[in-house]
């Protein structure tokens, strides 16, 4: 089943997966890249969850790329944001409130 991938915009209009992902190397974005793309075509086989409709997408490279998303429904996925393994709480809080203000604000409309 293919999969609408959308990113999660703050209250300002920016995009907090776009922002870590503009400060990859070439080769963490190439890996990021495809795992959106493996996303969009419904292989969600690396995800785990993380309760409340938050997830982390995990990638065995480097230092332990994460990805953090929503699913909406059964073919949307927000990305939310990422990092790496070594801030992973702090990175799952960032998403969690990201998550929560997307909810929100979908709510109000």
């Amino acid at each position: 089943m293919l999969m609408r991938v959308m990113e999660f915009l703050n209250h300002n209009g920016s995009s907090p997966f776009a922002n870590w992902f503009d400060d990859l190397d070439s080769q963490a974005a190439a890996k990021v890249a495809v795992a959106v793309t493996r996303m969009e075509q419904g292989n969600l086989s690396n995800v785990k969850g993380l309760g409340g409709g938050l997830f982390e997408y995990r990638l065995a490279f480097g230092p332990g790329y994460r990805i953090y998303l929503g699913k909406d429904g059964n073919t949307i996925v927000v990305l939310l944001g990422g990092g790496t393994k070594r801030r992973q709480q702090s990175d799952i809080d960032t998403a969690r409130l990201h998550w929560a203000e997307y909810k929100h604000r979908k709510k109000e409309h």
